[in-house]
């Protein structure tokens, strides 16, 4: 039974509802709708129009309708138990359709023979006959099923009908709490980007009273959202970045390390430099980030900038993700900076208690003015005599909140992220928008073009002789394979099963296995082994997506590639072409989809990084790629940053504008979007206001 109350808010408890008790509270609970409000901004994934009828006889195949027809036979069919068909001959005037429902053991008694049903679905003609199958149905006469219906993503133990029960009744719960503080976009941004209400906007999307109707919600809904999200980074900037009193940096010594340099830095470096030293400079605090593709020489920038730092009196941090890059850093820091009479220190989890105190107290006098690690520099027990520079690597791997924890530890120091994945222009601006971003968009003189060539299952000891060639010239290589070990469920080659399976074809080869579910130490003594000439051949998951800079591997092969996006092949590939000599990187597919040879074609076709992430976008949308999202930033519902470009130009424009004349939501008018913002990003992990 469902709990009596008087008054049912925005803010109620989905058990306040009628016919929601303690159980299907807590099935709702399992897909994050505690509240009446979750469940409004749980929108449909899609829709069923049922206001059009159409005969049996005019039906086409590959068509969703909706058909009114009478049972002439419901029947078992193949099959046990629940597992069993469901057999169901209808007709019309004009014909008859068959009906076959899966899993449908429990549907003996769902249809009466010679009465009437609504059947919604996708048509298969075959030989002149039509059939649906798995349609969504309702009785002839049942009103509640009209119009245009939603159609949810459903969570176990709440149908779709109990779903378009519900949505109903919060709506009518809902209706005329949209106003003042519950009107989530002041009515000056409502007016100005020519926008429905929010309680319009709310009805049409779940249950649209037409085309145009429909249009105006989802436009409202799909602004608001980018609108919030560009508002609050802009808000995390003015907080954590940009507007923050910080160090003005008067160090040289930065100029001294590009005159040493055996090379000329390239224009986009020159650039990414020139930026950086100016915000440097500037008694603003920086916050920026360095995007380049791998080895467009990122590190080299941020060297500069280090030596900026300590030259001028205060310390610098450099966190990356993983021990072994860690342990890189400090490697080439130390060789690159030998003879300017820098402190270089490592700091990691797995030292000893007595070299951390060492260590801690190096860095707590001053005496440590570089400090390289892993997560491990933002414990408690890390305390910095003068932060004044904070980089981090593989920016994704981190986020917003760790990279706060690290800040906090000096008087607002400056902050310079690095990514080496290449994210899209048109998600720049969403993804990394309390950043400003600089981009390295060249290649170092020297580097040489990775050679790209995909080969079919069948020709895939091609791609191995290359490798055999090259692993007896000295060099050495990786093999990636979709999964660790053989799986009845999933198709697709093992690093497992690989690594034997070579071992035993080419026994004059050293290969070693690397694989995530490995302890820790065990991963790093395989990529140091790897890394120091010991093994020829890594064979591997997704797990050296981001690993070490090894320049003497030359050869990535990757087997099932059909089973990688776009943007992580780009990324596997980028582990090969890091020393002057010629690499390969060798595509194995097992599957000849279209996609699969879109992919492939894109890679052989290019090596920009940039370019491979927007076809990437193109061809699978953004949801995976909104997984490099910093954490502390809530998913999109219904804004597509490809399709709505021009409405992320447009609600960034217009939250700008909004802050520029009230920098802390303070007036009256703004207190909805105040509140709102400030749930939204609280509840993600991230308090803005």
């Amino acid at each position: 039974m469902s709990r009596t109350v008087t008054k049912i808010e925005l803010n109620s408890p989905m058990e306040d509802l009628k016919g929601v008790g303690p159980k299907k509270a807590a099935c709702f609970a399992k897909a994050g709708i505690l509240r009446l409000s979750d469940l409004l901004w749980d929108f449909p994934r899609d829709y069923e129009d049922l206001r059009t009828r159409k005969p049996i006889a005019d039906l086409q195949d590959g068509e969703k309708c909706l058909v009114c027809a009478r049972v002439i036979q419901a029947r078992m069919g193949r099959g046990f138990g629940r597992k069993r068909t469901f057999h169901v001959l209808a007709e019309d005037a004009t014909g008859r359709l068959d009906i076959i429902f899966f899993m449908a053991g429990f549907m003996g008694k769902t249809f009466t023979v010679g009465e009437e049903y609504r059947f919604y679905g996708k048509v298969k003609l075959e030989k002149g006959r039509a059939a649906m199958f798995q349609p969504t149905f309702s009785k002839a006469d049942d009103d509640a099923q009209t119009g245009i219906l939603p159609v949810y993503t459903l969570t176990r133990g709440v149908t779709q009908k109990e779903m378009r029960r519900f949505s109903r009744l919060a709506l009518e719960l809902a209706e005329g709490q949209f106003s003042g503080e519950n009107e989530t976009l002041p009515a000056s941004v409502i007016e100005k980007a020519n926008l429905c209400g929010l309680e319009f906007a709310l009805e049409n999307v779940h249950y649209p009273k037409g085309r145009d109707e429909y249009a105006q919600a989802r436009y409202r809904l799909v602004y608001e959202e980018l609108f919030d999200l560009k508002t609050a980074l802009i808000l995390s900037k003015e907080r954590f970045g940009k507007g923050r009193d910080g160090i003005a940096f008067t160090g040289r010594l930065d100029g001294e390390f590009v005159r040493r340099l055996p090379y000329e830095l390239t224009g986009a470096q020159k650039r990414s430099l020139q930026q950086i030293r100016a915000d440097m400079e500037s008694p603003v605090a920086m916050n920026r980030l360095i995007q380049g593709d791998v080895g467009s020489g990122k590190t080299a920038v941020a060297q500069c900038a280090i030596l900026k730092c300590v030259s001028s009196g205060y310390q610098a941090a450099f966190m990356a993700p993983t021990e072994l890059l860690a342990a890189q850093h400090l490697e080439t820091l130390t060789k690159d900076f030998g003879g300017l009479g820098v402190n270089v220190v490592l700091l990691t989890g797995s030292q000893k208690a007595s070299e951390r105190r060492k260590i801690l107290a190096a860095i707590e006098s001053g005496e440590a003015q570089i400090v390289v690690g892993t997560h491990a520099i933002i414990s408690e027990k890390v305390k910095f005599k003068a932060l004044g520079l904070v980089i981090t690597d593989e920016q994704h791997r981190f986020g917003v909140n760790q990279r706060q924890l690290l800040t906090a530890k000096g008087a607002n120091p400056d902050v310079l992220v690095m990514t080496a994945t290449p994210i899209p222009r048109t998600l720049a601006v969403v993804l990394y928008g309390d950043l400003d971003i600089s981009v390295i968009d060249e290649l170092p003189p020297g580097r040489q073009p990775i050679i790209t060539k995909r080969f079919e299952e069948e020709n895939r000891d091609e791609a191995y002789r290359i490798l055999k060639e090259q692993v007896a010239k000295g060099r050495q290589g990786y093999i990636v394979a979709p999964l660790i070990a053989d799986s009845e469920s999933i198709e697709g080659r093992s690093a497992e099963s690989l690594f034997e399976e070579l071992q035993a074809k080419f026994p004059d080869i050293r290969f070693a296995l690397l694989h995530g579910a490995m302890k820790q130490a065990e991963k790093d003594a395989v990529m140091e082994a790897f890394y120091r000439g010991e093994t020829d051949v890594l064979v591997s998951t997704v797990v050296i997506e981001v690993g070490i800079n090894v320049p003497n591997a030359c050869v990535m092969i990757i087997e099932n590639a059909e089973r990688f996006g776009l943007a992580q092949l780009h990324q596997l590939r980028g582990r090969v072409g890091r020393g002057s000599e010629q690499s390969w990187c060798l595509i194995v597919t097992g599957e000849d989809s279209d996609v699969a040879r879109m992919r492939a074609e894109t890679m052989c076709e290019s090596s920009d990084g940039f370019y491979i992430a927007e076809k990437d976008l193109e061809m699978r949308g953004p949801g995976e790629l909104f997984g490099f999202r910093q954490h502390g930033l809530p998913q999109l519902k219904l804004a597509d940053p490809v399709r709505h470009v021009k409405v992320i130009e447009k609600a960034a424009a217009d939250a700008q504008e909004l802050l520029d004349s009230d920098p802390g939501l303070d007036r009256p008018e703004n207190a909805g979007l105040k509140a709102k913002i400030d749930q939204t990003f609280a509840t993600a992990g991230e308090l803005i206001l």
